[in-house]
């Protein structure tokens, strides 16, 4: 048991097949640490949620709640709309969190990044997240703090990340939130 990998469950607040976010989180499947593996869940065709379904969601929210359940911890990479998160990605965050009392994304470790074309790197739209997040019961890590401005010139015409900072900065957060979840796993004395 000892030798089992932390599991990551990696999505991104957005649907554009060429997201920046999308291309951020493939960077970070590529630099996860040997102790982890992560798995990339597509937000694509969860619909908007409605209350009415919430006690039978359609099968894309039910497949959502399972990876998330069965992650030891979350990363979100968010996009940011009118200095908040996306609707995609509260949409999302709101279909795993009900219906109330059964919470998906509960008492799991959130490591948080972003991208955008403008010169503060989702800053905003990660703050706002964070409210959720407290309020979902989740453990959000502080630091580092990953902003990527300007993605345009951070990424190439594959999607790969071409900025040597920005991947050490991906690499040091996925070193925090492995040794976060350990952390937050381990028995308290």
């Amino acid at each position: 048991m000892a030798n089992k990998k932390l599991k990551i469950l990696g999505f991104a607040g957005s649907l554009r097949g060429g997201s920046y976010n999308k291309m951020a989180l493939r960077a970070a499947a590529r630099l996860v640490p040997d102790s982890a593996e992560m798995e990339i869940f597509d937000l694509d065709g969860i619909p908007p949620f409605n209350q009415d379904l919430e006690g039978n969601p359609p099968q894309k929210v039910k497949d959502f709640k399972a990876k998330i359940r069965e992650a030891d911890a979350i990363l979100i990479a968010t996009s940011e709309y009118n200095y908040s998160v996306s609707g995609v990605l509260k949409n999302a965050i709101d279909s795993a969190s009900r219906p109330y009392g059964d919470n998906a994304l509960d008492g799991k470790p959130v490591g948080i990044m972003g991208a955008s074309i403008g010169n503060v790197g989702t800053a905003r739209a990660q703050y706002h997240l964070r409210q959720s997040l407290v309020f979902l019961n989740m453990f959000p890590l502080n630091q580092p703090e990953v902003m990527i401005s300007f993605a345009q010139d951070k990424f190439d015409e594959n999607g790969n990340v071409k900025d040597e900072s920005i991947k050490e900065k991906i690499g040091e957060l996925l070193q925090a939130l492995v040794k976060w979840t350990a952390r937050l796993q381990s028995p308290s004395e």
